[in-house]
């Protein structure tokens, strides 16, 4: 099983078409995103219809609580109501906050940070005390649930094994960072990502 990975879209919509286009090329069997689908600089509406019309299994984000809630809207790029049609709005709130798949390599848990904490990332650099402090990754560690995590929030793409746990972050589609998309590879645990290249509308 191939598994396209999206990341932290933040209204790029542009961007997004372009890695939904570059996944079906790849010929993934089915394709998954992280969520914080909401704050960004493109158009809302856009990114909620481009991911159910393409059935992508996406989870809710940090930002996209915040949003339905109208909280933290002193950020950057924070979005008000009016961004989103009432359709999206009401097909953001009904998206859960994980999602589990099963793969070949056994279960994988699709969440925004980890597991249901959406504000609790795991980072390329996390060792130590930052990993054994992380109660929701320990939690993981000890239940053997699932064998793979995918997760964002970070904005850095990543795949790293701790103890029997892969852990996969998605990175991001948000232009001021490295926007990416991949593709996890679960019968070999490998994973590919491709830099998405700067888009201007037309």
């Amino acid at each position: 099983m191939r598994i396209g990975l999206i990341g932290d879209v933040h209204q790029e919509d542009l961007a997004l078409a372009w890695a939904l286009a570059w996944l079906a090329d790849q010929g993934v069997d089915l394709c998954v995103c992280v969520g914080d689908i909401a704050d960004g600089f493109g158009d809302l509406d856009a990114c909620c219809e481009l991911l159910d019309s393409h059935g992508v299994i996406t989870v809710r984000g940090n930002h996209d609580r915040w949003f339905l809630a109208q909280k933290m809207r002193d950020l950057p790029q924070a979005s008000s109501l009016g961004a989103a049609s009432p359709e999206s709005r009401e097909w953001l709130s009904g998206l859960p906050v994980t999602a589990s798949i099963e793969t070949p390599a056994g279960s994988a848990l699709l969440c925004h940070g980890t597991a249901y904490d959406d504000m609790l990332g795991v980072r390329p650099d996390d060792f130590g005390y930052a990993l054994d402090s992380n109660d929701a990754l320990q939690r993981l560690l000890t239940s053997g649930e699932h064998r793979i995590l995918i997760a964002g929030h970070t904005h850095l793409p990543m795949l790293r094994r701790i103890g029997e746990l892969v852990l996969v972050n998605a990175g991001t589609l948000h232009r001021s960072y490295d926007p990416c998309v991949g593709v996890l590879d679960t019968t070999t645990l490998s994973e590919h990502f491709v830099r998405i290249p700067a888009l201007e509308r037309g």
